[in-house]
Formats: structure tokens, sequence, C-alpha cells
């Protein structure tokens, strides 16, 4: 058999194609010509099964990829079901045929082996990284000859008979000066393990160059024993003593496949310990701190889907999370957080997702508006909402130990996805300030009804607001810890859903539960002060009230309307506080509230000249001012300085 011909194409231009632009990332390639090597076993496995072709009993089924540096080729090899020269013709040839598409309508109803479905254009891949393809195979079809195909990668190809003499097929690749770095052992590994770490078949990488100094080497290793033993033997028998046991020779080094073909997606869920979730984790992700959880998805119908979704230690700020939720197709690496399939909140996890419904190499349109796809990302998300109402129901208590970590992914959660909101919102809990212990936000309204309806308490920082916090206390009152970024927009959203709910910080918009009832504030009282204050700081426009608290030992508190409060989280939280200090109003809406039955307030209004009242006045703002938030470092060193200087007047 001797034959030239030209490859059936559409455009003799195809190989710059695939070289730029059919594939994103250049080693894509060994992934798909070790899928082919995979589809191959499969359908041997099935023909054998069905009796179309001989018994695979006595067959161990691998996949190997050999490095030859000094040869400069690289070989794909597998033990499958190999091609006749007429299945070359039609698979390799014919570029834009698909073999698997055929192979799959043909046996459909024949079981459930896998096909991963790219010999197609998949083959054609090579060529990104090399100069010519060659391959050898032998069909398991009984009195098949071997074949060889090679192509340099013009629209051209020549088919002779061939030399390989086991049932199976090499790829080889003669690498161009771009595909010469995936000689080295170390970056085709890796390559291999982002790709391939799951196959369903071993997978073994050798290099030709490694392998021979390694066996030199263990050859001179024996060498030399045995000459050492010998010379012990000798020794033994020249002093009459017993000589030494027979020297046992190193053998040749068996080699473990790089992949591991059973993933743990793979297994029924009952069937998986705690250790085998936790070990899976660390060696998947080279993650040594144990998450906190797992859930483990597995479906057949109405689509195909199985795999593990962790709960990391996110800490308190979800932006600083570092999710990895890894999608497989077939036990095939395509990608890693593919929105599209995977919820965008769900990316703050870390996990595995296996789809065989979801094609190799596809377009991120194609995703977008395939109702498949959709439904898929709906599954993952309901059964994420139902492991949280799960733990919330069966194991609060862990649950609770557990919110620390997981609430702000859960709160991102439900301002990114409605379904999820809907799911989750009654296992949302809160930590009480006052209490320590958890409670749900209807818990928290239907106490509050009798002396504050609808409003919710809640501090950002307890150490900071603890002077509020006291006076609330105090009155029988409780408050929410809400201490993260993304409780400011959370709250915002808990308003919009839940009519007439207002959420006030401890320090914002003084309520009723700090004011003396029916108590008489002097207008003369409020001008001395103001006057006082405003020359005192050098503040024209500073906004001053005065109100009797019932607390007297409060000398005077900060006020900032709910509103402007939050505008400035939201700057934090873009890093635009910057812009935030020059804009207009901001200001304007802080407010000194000076308590009438204080000490140090009192004196202030009997001796407003005093030269000490002067010092009290800013010592008493700075004082509001650390009770709602740090000082700054100058304001801080006067603050110190003020200090000393009332002391020694004083």
């Amino acid at each position: 058999m001797n034959k030239k011909g030209n490859l059936s194409i559409d455009s003799e231009n195809i190989f710059p194609i695939i070289k730029k632009w059919l594939y994103s990332d250049q080693d894509i390639y060994i992934r798909e010509l070790i899928s082919n090597g995979v589809d191959a076993i499969q359908k041997r496995k099935k023909l054998s099964m069905l009796g179309e072709v001989a018994s695979d009993e006595n067959v161990d089924y691998q996949i190997h990829v050999v490095l030859d540096p000094e040869n400069k080729t690289i070989t794909v090899s597998d033990n499958g079901i190999g091609m006749t020269a007429d299945e070359v013709e039609k698979y390799i040839t014919q570029i834009a045929f698909s073999g698997a598409t055929e192979f799959l309508e043909k046996y459909k109803d024949a079981g459930e082996d896998t096909i991963i479905g790219h010999f197609g254009l998949g083959f054609y891949s090579a060529f990104m990284v090399s100069s010519m393809v060659e391959i050898e195979t032998l069909s398991a079809t009984e009195g098949a000859a071997p074949v060889h195909w090679t192509c340099d990668g013009s629209s051209t190809y020549e088919m002779t008979e061939g030399t390989r003499s086991e049932v199976g097929t090499d790829i080889i690749l003669h690498v161009n000066e771009d595909g010469e770095k995936y000689l080295e052992t170390w970056e085709m590994r890796k390559i291999v393990e982002k790709y391939c770490s799951f196959m369903p078949v071993p997978i073994f990488l050798n290099n030709i160059e490694d392998d021979k100094k390694a066996e030199e080497a263990r050859i001179e290793r024996n060498k030399k024993g045995q000459e050492e033993h010998d010379k012990k033997v000798q020794e033994a028998k020249e002093k009459g003593e017993e000589e030494p046991a027979p020297f046992v020779p190193e053998v040749a080094y068996k080699q473990d496949a790089i992949n591991d073909p059973s993933p743990l997606w793979l297994k029924n869920p009952s069937d998986c310990t705690d250790d085998e979730y936790k070990e899976f984790y660390r060696k998947v992700f080279m993650d040594f701190k144990e998450p906190l959880f797992w859930i483990h998805l597995n479906m057949d119908y109405p689509f195909n889907l199985k795999g593990i979704l962790y709960f990391p230690k996110l800490g308190n700020e979800f932006e600083s999370a570092e999710g990895q939720v890894k999608l497989y197709c077939n036990q095939v690496f395509v990608a890693d957080n593919v929105k599209e399939i995977i919820p965008e909140f769900l990316l703050l996890l870390k996990g595995v997702i296996d789809c065989p419904d979801i094609p190799l190499n596809v377009s991120r349109s194609f995703l977008q508006n395939d109702k498949q796809v959709q439904k898929i990302s709906e599954y993952i998300t309901r059964k994420v909402a139902d492991k949280l109402k799960s733990l919330y129901n069966t194991d609060r208590e862990n649950y609770e130990k557990y919110w620390d970590d997981i609430h702000p992914f859960i709160k991102y959660g439900c301002l990114r996805n409605e379904k999820f909101l809907e799911r989750v919102q009654d296992v949302v809990i809160y930590k009480s300030a006052m209490t320590d212990k958890f409670i749900t936000l209807p818990e928290y309204l239907e106490a509050a009804k009798e002396t504050h309806e609808n409003k919710v308490f809640y501090t950002n920082d307890a150490r900071q607001q603890a002077q509020y916090l006291k006076v609330l206390k105090d009155q029988g009152y409780d408050a929410l810890v809400l201490n993260t970024l993304i409780d400011t927009s959370f709250i915002t959203m808990l308003e919009q859903k839940n009519e007439g709910v207002k959420f006030l910080r401890v320090d914002a918009d003084l309520n009723q539960a700090l004011r003396e009832d029916d108590a008489t504030i002097d207008a003369n009282t409020t001008s001395t002060l103001e006057t006082l204050f405003k020359k005192a700081l050098n503040k024209e426009n500073l906004k001053i009230r005065v109100e009797s608290l019932k607390d007297d030992s409060i000398s005077a508190m900060i006020e900032l309307s709910e509103e402007s409060r939050r505008m400035q989280d939201m700057m934090k939280m873009y890093g635009q506080m910057g812009m935030m200090m020059g804009m207009p109003g901001m200001e304007a809406d802080e407010t000194l509230v000076l308590n009438q039955k204080n000490t140090l307030v009192s004196r202030l209004i009997k001796k407003p000249e005093d030269e000490v009242s002067t010092l009290i006045a800013a010592q008493v703002y700075d004082l509001a001012r650390l009770s709602h938030e740090p000082l700054e470092a100058d304001a801080l060193n006067a603050f110190i300085q003020r200090s000393q200087e009332i002391m020694e007047k004083l």
C-alpha cells in the first residue's frame, strides 16, 4: 500500500486557523491527543464486549506520552481500537468528520461507556507545535494491516503500510521551534496533570533521555553493589567467617500513572469518608487548611452532572477569597471558573464539576444561550442552598461555628442571585452584640415590636461603638453585629425586600432610646455651647444640638445620618474615600450632640469664657469622635497633648 492524496478540507489555509484561532491555549493539543487515546480505548472495550473484535480480557489499557529530546519528537501511544487504512482515510483526511459522533450513534443503546468525541479537529491541534505529524496504527479488526500516515502541515498527506505490531495507535509529533519546550519532562508533566489528572485510563509519562540515564545509573549501582558483595564474601572466606547474605540487585523502577482514573466525585457519596474528601481537597487544590464542609453533586436526570464543592475558610472579607471551581467533561479538564455554568457567587468556593453534556471546546456565547447550561447552573445553586438549609436545621451548632467564615459568601450569593436568596433567606443568622448568640431577622423584629418596631440597630465595630451599645443595652435593646464591607449592600437589599424595615447603626440618627422623655432644652444653652464649640474648633459650619441623654456619663456623641454613613462605607469598599471628602453635604450631615446632664458640659455652660473651657470643648469633641471612629495621627497627637495641658491647669 502506497497512497498520496489531498486532505478533504474546505480551505487550504486550515492549519494557520487551527494554530492561531481554534484553540486559545497552545498546550491544549496534549489534552486533545490523550482524549483521542481514551476514546480509542473505550471503543475497543465496547466492541470487545459486543464480540465484534477479539476479546480484551488480558489487555492492560494504558496511554503513554514519550518525550525524545534527541530526535525532537513527542509520541502519544494508546492500545485502543486502532484504525484500518479506510478509517484513517475517513477520520483523519476528512478533517470535519467526527468518528466519535458516528460511533456513539451506532452504539448508543449498547452500554454507558464514555466517549469524549473529538478525533476530528482535535487531532489537528498537534500541528500547533509540530512541523510534521505521523500516525502508526493497527486496527483490532481481524486481519487488518498496520498503517503509517504522515503530513507535514500542508494540505497533502502520504499513507503507506505501517510497522506497528500491537493493536493501538501512536501519534508522533516532530516538534517545531515553538514546541521544543514540551520536550522538558517537568513542562509536559505540568500540562498533563492540568488537563488529564482524572482521565479514565492510566497515563504514563517518559523521557527517553532521562529513562536511559536512570537505567544506566541503576546498572552501575548494581555492578558496584555486586563487586562490594563479592569482596565481602572473599574476605569472609579468608577469615573463616560466615558469608554475607546474597546480593539483591536493584530492579527497574515500576512507574506509577500520573493521573487518577477513578476520582472521588465518581463514587457514591455514601461510600466516601470524611478523610477521603479532605485528602482529595488537599491533592487537587494544594490547600492544607481543612475545608469547613462540602457538597457531593450526583445527578443523572434530566442531565448528567457529578462533582464536589468545598466551602473553604473565607474569613471576613469575600473580596480576598480566591475560589477555584474546575470544570470537567468526562473527566477531561475544560477550564477554571466558567461562570456561565457555575453561578458567579459560587466561584468563591473550591471544587470540581464534571458535566459530559458540556462540549470540550465551545464558545461562551453558546453557553450563555444554551437552556441546558442554565438548568445546570440552577441545579448547582439549589443544591448549595439545600446544603445550607440542611446544616441549619440538623446541625445548628456547627452551622453557627461556620458562620463567620461562610456569611460573606451567603450574603454575596443573596445579592447576586434572586433564587438563591429565596432559598436561604430563612437561614441567614446574625450575632447579637448584647448576648453573643445568633438570631434570625424575624426573631429580632418580633422581640423589638414593643420598643422599636421595624427598626434594627446594628454595630460594625462593637469596640469602637461600645459607648452607644452600653446605652442601648441599659434600655433593654438589642443590636446586631454587621462588621464586613458587604453588609452595607446586604442590609440595603434587606430593606428593599422587607417593606417598612429600617436598619440603623447604633451611632447614626440618635434614637429615642438614648434621650430623656420630655426634657427641656433652653435656647440660651444651645446658643452658648454653639458659640463656644465653633470658636474652640474653628469650625463655623459645625452643627450642634443639645439633648438630655439618659446616661449622664456621656458628654457628647457624633450623629451621622444612616444614608451618609452607608455612602461612606460604599466609598470605602470601592476605595474612593478621597473623592468623598470633597463631596458637598457630607460634613454637613455630621452633628455634634451635647448632653446637658453631663458634668463637663454643665461646666462649659457655666463658664464658656474660661480658658480651660476652650480646651475642654475641643476635648469633648474628640471624645465624641473617638466613639465614632479612630482619630487620624495629627488629631490623636493633639488630643494627647491637650489632655496633658488640661490636667496641668486643673
